[in-house]
Protein backbone atom coordinates (compact mmCIF):
# COMPACT_ATOMS: atom_id res chain seq x y z
CA UNK A 1 0.00 0.00 0.00
CA UNK A 2 1.33 3.24 -0.68
CA UNK A 3 1.16 6.27 1.32
CA UNK A 4 2.01 10.24 0.64
CA UNK A 5 3.19 12.48 3.18
CA UNK A 6 3.08 16.32 2.64
CA UNK A 7 6.44 18.07 4.61
CA UNK A 8 7.66 21.42 4.62
CA UNK A 9 11.07 21.84 4.03
CA UNK A 10 13.61 24.63 3.76
CA UNK A 11 12.44 25.38 0.35
CA UNK A 12 9.03 25.42 0.45
CA UNK A 13 6.66 21.77 0.56
CA UNK A 14 7.86 18.49 -0.34
CA UNK A 15 5.86 15.44 -1.05
CA UNK A 16 7.58 11.74 0.30
CA UNK A 17 5.96 8.78 -1.36
CA UNK A 18 6.27 5.22 0.72
CA UNK A 19 5.22 1.99 -0.38
CA UNK A 20 4.60 -0.86 2.06
CA UNK A 21 4.01 -4.33 0.85
CA UNK A 22 3.80 -7.60 3.14
CA UNK A 23 7.51 -9.36 2.67
CA UNK A 24 9.32 -6.50 0.90
CA UNK A 25 11.13 -3.51 2.78
CA UNK A 26 9.11 0.19 2.98
CA UNK A 27 11.10 2.00 -0.35
CA UNK A 28 10.56 5.83 -0.24
CA UNK A 29 11.38 8.44 -2.24
CA UNK A 30 10.98 12.23 -1.91
CA UNK A 31 9.13 14.60 -4.43
CA UNK A 32 8.60 18.49 -4.95
CA UNK A 33 5.54 18.04 -6.77
CA UNK A 34 2.52 15.52 -6.04
CA UNK A 35 1.64 14.47 -8.91
CA UNK A 36 5.74 12.75 -9.27
CA UNK A 37 5.05 11.51 -5.65
CA UNK A 38 2.03 9.51 -7.12
CA UNK A 39 3.27 8.11 -10.78
CA UNK A 40 6.42 6.86 -8.41
CA UNK A 41 4.27 5.52 -5.52
CA UNK A 42 2.01 3.26 -8.45
CA UNK A 43 4.96 2.40 -10.27
CA UNK A 44 6.62 0.91 -7.70
CA UNK A 45 4.22 -0.69 -6.42
CA UNK A 46 3.02 -2.30 -9.42
CA UNK A 47 6.68 -3.55 -10.47
CA UNK A 48 7.47 -5.03 -6.51
CA UNK A 49 4.22 -6.93 -7.31
CA UNK A 50 5.52 -7.81 -11.06
CA UNK A 51 8.99 -8.97 -9.18
CA UNK A 52 10.53 -6.24 -11.78
CA UNK A 53 11.50 -3.45 -8.68
CA UNK A 54 15.36 -3.83 -8.26
CA UNK A 55 15.97 -1.40 -5.52
CA UNK A 56 17.90 -4.88 -3.74
CA UNK A 57 20.96 -3.25 -5.86
CA UNK A 58 21.35 -0.41 -2.99
CA UNK A 59 21.10 -2.40 0.29
CA UNK A 60 23.60 -5.42 -0.89
CA UNK A 61 27.24 -5.03 -1.88
CA UNK A 62 29.31 -6.99 -4.06
CA UNK A 63 31.29 -9.12 -1.38
CA UNK A 64 27.70 -9.96 -0.16
CA UNK A 65 27.03 -11.10 -3.90
CA UNK A 66 29.99 -13.18 -3.99
CA UNK A 67 29.08 -14.51 -0.93
CA UNK A 68 25.69 -16.01 -2.04
CA UNK A 69 27.34 -17.00 -5.27
CA UNK A 70 29.97 -19.38 -3.83
CA UNK A 71 32.37 -19.00 -6.93
CA UNK A 72 33.49 -22.58 -8.63
CA UNK A 73 36.91 -23.17 -7.67
CA UNK A 74 38.62 -22.22 -11.37
CA UNK A 75 36.82 -18.75 -10.90
CA UNK A 76 37.54 -18.05 -7.18
CA UNK A 77 41.08 -16.33 -8.20
CA UNK A 78 39.51 -14.31 -10.56
CA UNK A 79 36.57 -13.42 -8.10
CA UNK A 80 39.13 -12.77 -5.68
CA UNK A 81 40.60 -10.14 -7.82
CA UNK A 82 36.95 -8.18 -8.71
CA UNK A 83 35.58 -8.44 -4.59
CA UNK A 84 39.52 -6.37 -4.15
CA UNK A 85 38.51 -3.82 -6.61
CA UNK A 86 34.17 -3.64 -5.71
CA UNK A 87 33.78 -5.90 -2.67
CA UNK A 88 32.77 -2.74 -0.61
CA UNK A 89 30.82 -0.73 -3.18
CA UNK A 90 26.90 -1.06 -3.66
CA UNK A 91 26.30 -3.11 -6.72
CA UNK A 92 23.98 -0.08 -7.85
CA UNK A 93 27.49 1.20 -7.97
CA UNK A 94 29.33 -0.91 -9.74
CA UNK A 95 28.41 0.40 -13.43
CA UNK A 96 29.73 -0.31 -16.89
CA UNK A 97 32.02 2.80 -16.99
CA UNK A 98 33.60 1.43 -13.68
CA UNK A 99 34.13 -1.89 -15.63
CA UNK A 100 35.55 -0.60 -18.59
CA UNK A 101 38.30 1.66 -16.75
CA UNK A 102 39.24 -1.44 -14.54
CA UNK A 103 39.28 -4.14 -17.72
CA UNK A 104 41.83 -1.14 -18.95
CA UNK A 105 44.15 -1.33 -15.92
CA UNK A 106 43.88 -5.07 -16.25
CA UNK A 107 45.41 -4.86 -19.77
CA UNK A 108 48.14 -1.86 -18.63
CA UNK A 109 48.96 -3.78 -15.67
CA UNK A 110 52.87 -5.25 -15.66
CA UNK A 111 52.39 -9.55 -15.16
CA UNK A 112 55.28 -11.22 -12.58
CA UNK A 113 56.40 -12.69 -15.98
CA UNK A 114 59.36 -11.07 -18.57
CA UNK A 115 58.34 -9.88 -22.25
CA UNK A 116 60.78 -11.75 -23.60
CA UNK A 117 63.04 -14.96 -22.76
CA UNK A 118 66.56 -15.20 -21.07
CA UNK A 119 69.27 -14.31 -22.83
CA UNK A 120 71.85 -16.15 -20.24
CA UNK A 121 73.05 -12.69 -19.66
CA UNK A 122 72.11 -12.10 -16.43
CA UNK A 123 72.99 -8.35 -15.77
CA UNK A 124 70.83 -7.44 -19.41
CA UNK A 125 68.22 -10.18 -18.24
CA UNK A 126 67.63 -8.36 -15.01
CA UNK A 127 66.24 -5.32 -17.26
CA UNK A 128 64.41 -7.25 -18.96
CA UNK A 129 60.61 -5.48 -19.25
CA UNK A 130 58.08 -7.14 -17.82
CA UNK A 131 54.95 -8.40 -19.67
CA UNK A 132 51.16 -7.03 -20.11
CA UNK A 133 48.18 -9.52 -19.98
CA UNK A 134 46.93 -10.67 -22.95
CA UNK A 135 43.54 -10.33 -23.99
CA UNK A 136 42.36 -13.68 -23.87
CA UNK A 137 43.34 -13.36 -19.69
CA UNK A 138 41.31 -10.01 -19.33
CA UNK A 139 38.51 -11.82 -20.82
CA UNK A 140 38.38 -14.71 -18.27
CA UNK A 141 38.36 -11.95 -15.54
CA UNK A 142 35.42 -10.28 -17.18
CA UNK A 143 33.60 -13.72 -17.93
CA UNK A 144 34.31 -14.41 -13.64
CA UNK A 145 32.21 -11.31 -12.86
CA UNK A 146 29.78 -11.54 -15.60
CA UNK A 147 28.69 -14.86 -14.58
CA UNK A 148 28.68 -13.25 -10.81
CA UNK A 149 26.73 -10.39 -11.70
CA UNK A 150 24.27 -13.04 -14.10
CA UNK A 151 23.75 -14.74 -11.06
CA UNK A 152 22.41 -11.34 -8.95
CA UNK A 153 19.98 -10.81 -12.12
CA UNK A 154 18.31 -14.02 -12.41
CA UNK A 155 18.54 -16.00 -9.16
CA UNK A 156 18.86 -13.24 -6.35
CA UNK A 157 17.37 -10.21 -8.59
CA UNK A 158 19.43 -8.30 -6.70
CA UNK A 159 19.68 -6.09 -10.22
CA UNK A 160 17.92 -5.41 -13.24
CA UNK A 161 20.58 -5.71 -15.68
CA UNK A 162 23.89 -7.44 -15.84
CA UNK A 163 26.53 -3.85 -15.91
CA UNK A 164 29.11 -6.70 -17.98
CA UNK A 165 26.67 -6.94 -20.93
CA UNK A 166 27.67 -3.85 -22.65
CA UNK A 167 31.57 -4.55 -21.78
CA UNK A 168 33.63 -4.19 -25.15
CA UNK A 169 36.11 -7.20 -24.91
CA UNK A 170 39.52 -6.98 -25.75
CA UNK A 171 40.57 -9.04 -28.98
CA UNK A 172 42.76 -12.18 -28.45
CA UNK A 173 45.34 -13.45 -30.29
CA UNK A 174 44.30 -16.16 -32.83
CA UNK A 175 46.72 -18.58 -30.34
CA UNK A 176 50.14 -20.50 -30.97
CA UNK A 177 50.60 -23.57 -31.88
CA UNK A 178 53.66 -24.73 -31.01
CA UNK A 179 53.82 -28.74 -31.17
CA UNK A 180 57.01 -31.24 -31.16
CA UNK A 181 58.50 -32.31 -34.50
CA UNK A 182 59.46 -35.94 -34.62
CA UNK A 183 62.89 -35.39 -33.61
CA UNK A 184 62.04 -33.15 -30.63
CA UNK A 185 60.03 -35.53 -29.36
CA UNK A 186 62.32 -38.53 -29.09
CA UNK A 187 65.16 -36.24 -27.59
CA UNK A 188 62.43 -34.89 -25.21
CA UNK A 189 61.18 -37.94 -23.56
CA UNK A 190 64.90 -39.27 -23.66
CA UNK A 191 65.84 -36.50 -21.76
CA UNK A 192 63.01 -37.23 -19.29
CA UNK A 193 63.94 -40.41 -18.56
CA UNK A 194 66.03 -39.96 -15.87
CA UNK A 195 63.16 -38.70 -13.61
CA UNK A 196 60.69 -41.39 -13.22
CA UNK A 197 57.83 -38.91 -12.08
CA UNK A 198 58.86 -36.30 -14.93
CA UNK A 199 58.59 -39.07 -17.58
CA UNK A 200 55.13 -40.51 -16.36
CA UNK A 201 53.94 -37.21 -16.57
CA UNK A 202 55.04 -35.86 -19.89
CA UNK A 203 53.70 -39.75 -21.55
CA UNK A 204 50.56 -39.32 -19.90
CA UNK A 205 50.54 -35.37 -20.99
CA UNK A 206 51.26 -36.84 -24.70
CA UNK A 207 49.03 -39.70 -25.17
CA UNK A 208 46.02 -38.23 -23.50
CA UNK A 209 46.08 -34.37 -24.73
CA UNK A 210 45.14 -33.52 -20.99
CA UNK A 211 46.22 -30.43 -19.05
CA UNK A 212 49.28 -30.45 -16.83
CA UNK A 213 46.66 -29.44 -13.30
CA UNK A 214 44.22 -32.27 -14.48
CA UNK A 215 47.64 -34.91 -14.90
CA UNK A 216 49.26 -33.40 -11.77
CA UNK A 217 46.31 -33.69 -9.92
CA UNK A 218 45.54 -37.32 -10.22
CA UNK A 219 44.32 -39.37 -8.11
CA UNK A 220 44.26 -43.97 -8.45
CA UNK A 221 40.57 -43.54 -8.22
CA UNK A 222 40.16 -41.73 -11.29
CA UNK A 223 42.31 -44.72 -13.43
CA UNK A 224 40.60 -47.60 -14.24
CA UNK A 225 42.85 -50.29 -15.63
CA UNK A 226 40.36 -52.43 -16.78
CA UNK A 227 38.89 -50.49 -19.25
CA UNK A 228 42.14 -48.18 -19.97
CA UNK A 229 40.76 -44.88 -19.08
CA UNK A 230 41.12 -42.16 -17.13
CA UNK A 231 37.94 -40.17 -15.38
CA UNK A 232 38.03 -36.44 -15.31
CA UNK A 233 34.91 -35.27 -12.83
CA UNK A 234 36.02 -31.86 -12.44
CA UNK A 235 37.33 -29.99 -15.81
CA UNK A 236 38.27 -26.56 -16.41
CA UNK A 237 34.64 -26.40 -18.56
CA UNK A 238 32.82 -28.34 -15.60
CA UNK A 239 32.10 -31.36 -17.86
CA UNK A 240 33.00 -35.24 -17.18
CA UNK A 241 35.99 -36.23 -19.55
CA UNK A 242 37.36 -39.80 -19.87
CA UNK A 243 41.51 -40.05 -21.37
CA UNK A 244 42.81 -42.94 -22.81
CA UNK A 245 45.22 -44.75 -20.99
CA UNK A 246 47.53 -46.42 -23.94
CA UNK A 247 50.80 -47.74 -24.84
CA UNK A 248 54.00 -47.01 -22.36
CA UNK A 249 51.78 -44.73 -20.45
CA UNK A 250 49.22 -47.28 -19.75
CA UNK A 251 52.40 -50.25 -19.04
CA UNK A 252 54.30 -46.89 -16.52
CA UNK A 253 51.11 -46.27 -14.73
CA UNK A 254 50.12 -49.85 -13.67
CA UNK A 255 53.81 -49.92 -12.80
CA UNK A 256 53.49 -47.39 -10.30
CA UNK A 257 50.24 -48.92 -9.23
CA UNK A 258 51.78 -52.11 -7.76
CA UNK A 259 54.17 -50.08 -5.85
CA UNK A 260 52.30 -47.01 -4.52
CA UNK A 261 51.64 -45.96 -0.75
CA UNK A 262 48.25 -47.50 -0.14
CA UNK A 263 47.45 -44.41 2.33
CA UNK A 264 47.87 -42.03 -0.23
CA UNK A 265 45.42 -41.41 -3.29
CA UNK A 266 47.45 -39.42 -5.26
CA UNK A 267 49.40 -40.54 -8.76
CA UNK A 268 51.75 -37.60 -8.07
CA UNK A 269 52.27 -37.16 -4.55
CA UNK A 270 55.62 -34.37 -3.03
CA UNK A 271 58.33 -36.36 -2.17
CA UNK A 272 58.03 -34.25 0.96
CA UNK A 273 55.57 -35.39 3.30
CA UNK A 274 55.57 -32.75 4.85
CA UNK A 275 54.96 -30.51 2.37
CA UNK A 276 51.76 -28.51 1.77
CA UNK A 277 51.74 -29.21 -2.39
CA UNK A 278 49.10 -31.10 -3.96
CA UNK A 279 51.41 -32.69 -5.90
CA UNK A 280 55.27 -32.64 -7.01
CA UNK A 281 56.76 -29.77 -8.06
CA UNK A 282 58.24 -30.56 -11.73
CA UNK A 283 59.23 -26.88 -12.81
CA UNK A 284 62.99 -27.49 -12.28
CA UNK A 285 63.60 -31.30 -13.84
CA UNK A 286 61.31 -29.95 -17.00
CA UNK A 287 63.14 -27.15 -17.26
CA UNK A 288 66.40 -29.30 -17.50
CA UNK A 289 64.68 -31.93 -19.91
CA UNK A 290 64.09 -29.21 -22.35
CA UNK A 291 67.52 -27.85 -22.12
CA UNK A 292 68.96 -31.37 -22.39
CA UNK A 293 67.06 -31.89 -25.65
CA UNK A 294 67.82 -28.69 -27.03
CA UNK A 295 64.29 -27.38 -27.21
CA UNK A 296 63.45 -23.71 -26.81
CA UNK A 297 59.99 -21.77 -26.85
CA UNK A 298 58.41 -24.74 -25.36
CA UNK A 299 55.91 -24.73 -22.66
CA UNK A 300 54.34 -27.59 -20.81
CA UNK A 301 50.61 -26.72 -22.70
CA UNK A 302 52.37 -26.85 -25.84
CA UNK A 303 52.34 -30.85 -24.72
CA UNK A 304 48.22 -30.69 -25.48
CA UNK A 305 49.02 -28.64 -28.44
CA UNK A 306 51.47 -31.87 -29.86
CA UNK A 307 48.65 -34.22 -28.87
CA UNK A 308 46.43 -32.04 -30.73
CA UNK A 309 48.46 -31.43 -33.80
CA UNK A 310 49.33 -35.52 -34.06
CA UNK A 311 45.47 -36.28 -34.11
CA UNK A 312 44.98 -33.82 -36.97
CA UNK A 313 47.74 -34.86 -39.10
CA UNK A 314 46.80 -38.29 -38.38
CA UNK A 315 43.11 -37.54 -40.01
CA UNK A 316 41.16 -36.96 -37.15
CA UNK A 317 38.48 -34.92 -37.10
CA UNK A 318 37.80 -31.93 -35.62
CA UNK A 319 34.74 -32.73 -33.66
CA UNK A 320 36.83 -35.73 -32.28
CA UNK A 321 39.69 -33.79 -31.30
CA UNK A 322 37.32 -31.15 -29.47
CA UNK A 323 35.96 -34.12 -27.30
CA UNK A 324 39.28 -35.83 -26.70
CA UNK A 325 40.51 -32.33 -25.42
CA UNK A 326 37.57 -31.17 -23.68
CA UNK A 327 36.55 -28.20 -25.79
CA UNK A 328 32.53 -27.29 -25.82
CA UNK A 329 33.57 -25.72 -29.37
CA UNK A 330 35.32 -26.34 -32.89
CA UNK A 331 36.37 -23.19 -32.29
CA UNK A 332 39.16 -23.43 -29.95
CA UNK A 333 40.68 -26.57 -32.27
CA UNK A 334 39.76 -24.68 -35.65
CA UNK A 335 44.02 -23.37 -35.23
CA UNK A 336 44.75 -27.53 -35.70
CA UNK A 337 42.60 -27.18 -39.43
CA UNK A 338 45.81 -26.38 -41.42
CA UNK A 339 47.58 -29.18 -40.49
CA UNK A 340 45.14 -31.83 -41.72
CA UNK A 341 45.12 -30.13 -45.12
CA UNK A 342 46.80 -33.72 -46.72
CA UNK A 343 43.89 -35.49 -45.18
CA UNK A 344 41.89 -33.69 -47.12
CA UNK A 345 43.22 -33.76 -50.24
CA UNK A 346 43.24 -37.64 -49.92
CA UNK A 347 39.88 -37.46 -49.26
CA UNK A 348 39.12 -35.69 -52.33
CA UNK A 349 41.04 -37.80 -54.37
CA UNK A 350 39.48 -40.90 -53.16
CA UNK A 351 35.56 -39.21 -53.99
CA UNK A 352 37.18 -38.38 -57.53
CA UNK A 353 37.96 -41.71 -58.20
CA UNK A 354 34.55 -42.77 -56.93
CA UNK A 355 33.04 -40.33 -59.30
CA UNK A 356 35.54 -41.51 -62.19
CA UNK A 357 36.71 -38.59 -62.35
CA UNK A 358 40.40 -38.76 -60.72
CA UNK A 359 44.05 -37.87 -62.98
Amino acid sequence: MATIEKRATDKGIAYRAKVRLRGFPTESATFERLTDAREWAKKIEADIKEGRYFGQSKRHTFDELVDEYKPHAKDQIRLAYWRNVFGTLLLSDITPDRIAKQRDRLLNDETPRYATPPTGDAEADAKRAKAKRKGSTVNRFLAALSVCMSYAVSELRWLEKNPCESIKKPKESKGRVRFLSDDERVALLNACKSHPDLYLAVALSLTTGARQAEIMSLRWGQVDFNRQVITLHDTKNGERRALPLVGEAFALLQARSKVRNLKDSRVFPPHNAKGKADYIDLRAPWENALKTAGITDFHWHDLRHTAASYLAMSGVSLVEIAKVLGHRTLQMVARYSHLSDGHIVATGEKLAARMGMSK
